[in-house]
């Protein structure tokens, strides 16, 4: 394939012969001009614990390595823009999800409480390119313990915004869900596309994984199991 006229693929200028120290800084920020991108990134709420120079720097690299111009004007703020996007897909990293679970409420209810068709975005471990799909999370309450259903959305999307394996991400949520709201059981189903499965490797798109993790009564009980699927099923 012709690489643009504006791509670096053969020898490289001075310009590109720089230390890792210089890269940082050759895309336009001056010291100061750092400190006051890094405070606006922290107003806005976008601040996590991750190393946003660190990532900044590795994106420009991998520019480089792959054979492009990072100081071009569409490449000059993308090391910028995916240290953004880090800090956002992968912002459970610094959140425990069980404080997703920590508001409770007492009813006098011990059926099923289903939240089903969940959006669910995450990030394969294994090549950083995402997966997705719907997650469905159920539990039977013990002695009328409930939380919200938000929350339960909330767990779900905690838990996928960090470098994941759906079949950990589906048993975590079961988990938690058992470990915070001590119900008689908990049932958690994902159905998800990979991207690693769809435009690399073997190329397959329209793929579905599905996972499940049944925890208590869900396991034990095949009435309780068919009672979920019929209704994770029903349109």
């Amino acid at each position: 394939m012709k690489m643009p006229s504006s791509v670096f693929a053969g020898n490289q200028t001075p310009e590109r012969e720089v230390n890792s120290t210089n890269r940082v800084l050759a895309k336009g920020f001056s010291q100061s001009n750092r400190t006051q991108h890094e405070n606006s990134r922290q107003q806005e709420g976008e601040w996590i614990n991750m190393d946003m120079d660190k990532i900044e720097t590795a994106v420009q690299m991998i520019l480089e390595a792959i054979g492009e111009d990072p100081s071009r004007e569409g490449l000059r703020e993308t090391p910028r823009r995916v240290a953004k996007m880090y800090a956002e897909v992968f912002s459970g990293i610094d959140h425990d999800p069980k404080k997703d679970l920590e508001l409770l409420f007492q009813e006098k209810y011990d059926e099923m409480i289903l939240v089903k068709d969940i959006p669910l975005y995450s990030m394969c471990e294994h090549h950083l390119l995402p997966f997705f799909g719907k997650a469905h999370v159920a539990y039977i309450p013990r002695a009328g313990k409930i939380t919200g259903l938000s929350k339960i959305a909330r767990l779900v999307e905690t838990v996928a915004k960090r470098p994941q394996v759906q079949e950990r991400l589906t048993s975590t949520v079961a988990d938690l869900v058992m470990e915070q709201l001590n119900p008689y059981g908990a049932a958690v189903i994902i159905e998800a596309e990979h991207m690693c499965m769809t435009m690399r490797g073997v190329q397959k798109p329209g793929s579905m994984t599905v996972t499940s993790a049944l925890r208590g009564l869900y396991r034990s009980d095949e009435a309780a199991r068919a009672e979920l699927f019929s209704l994770i099923r029903k349109q």
